[in-house]
């Protein structure tokens, strides 16, 4: 699980804590002889709703693909997931939004995202929507396999997109601090 003094302020309160009940990043490579389409509904999120911080933490084997060889290739050949296990962005939503009233915000979150170990800043545009005690998020985004420095070898290169489409969603809930025994 995620550590929130990682980024969160040492004074936040519980009550301004969200984490992510559930959770799933999807991407998508599209090209004229493959289409490769992967999720991972095992993402952990924390959000700070009195700072706008926000940390995503997903362990890249938890993709799953349509068939076992793809997984295989991604994590062995492209994401080298041995050497780079994790992926993560922390950032800081740069609206105000009033977490107090139900709406439906657009948001644009200014951070890092760290993956295949190269750390890249991104702004990501989403909609963030409050209902009661749950606020709901999802973004889309490209991620250019270079940024990262993901080779694709010259073999394969008609089969796998050089720019991946990205979708997330997290809903989040107050975050309960658990007693320890």
């Amino acid at each position: 699980m995620l550590v929130a003094g990682v980024f969160l302020t040492p004074s936040a309160k519980a009550q301004n804590l969200f984490i992510a009940q559930t959770s799933e990043i999807q991407f998508f490579s599209a090209t004229p002889i493959e289409d490769i389409q992967a999720s991972n509904k095992r993402v952990s999120s924390l959000l700070n709703t009195s700072s706008g911080e926000i940390v995503v933490k997903m362990n890249m084997k938890d993709f799953h693909f349509p068939n076992n060889l793809m997984e295989e290739h991604f994590n062995e050949n492209y994401m080298e997931s041995e050497k780079y296990p994790n992926a993560t962005f922390k950032g800081k939503i740069q609206e105000a939004v009033d977490y107090g009233k139900d709406g439906t915000y657009a948001v644009s979150t200014k951070g890092v995202l760290t993956m295949h170990g190269v750390a890249k800043e991104r702004i990501l545009k989403g909609t963030l929507k409050i209902s009661g005690n749950q606020i709901l998020l999802s973004c889309n985004f490209d991620v250019p396999l270079a940024d990262h420095k993901i080779d694709v070898p010259k073999i394969v290169i008609a089969k796998i997109a050089e720019v991946i489409a990205v979708k997330s969603q997290f809903s989040f809930v107050p975050y309960q601090k658990t007693a320890q025994k």
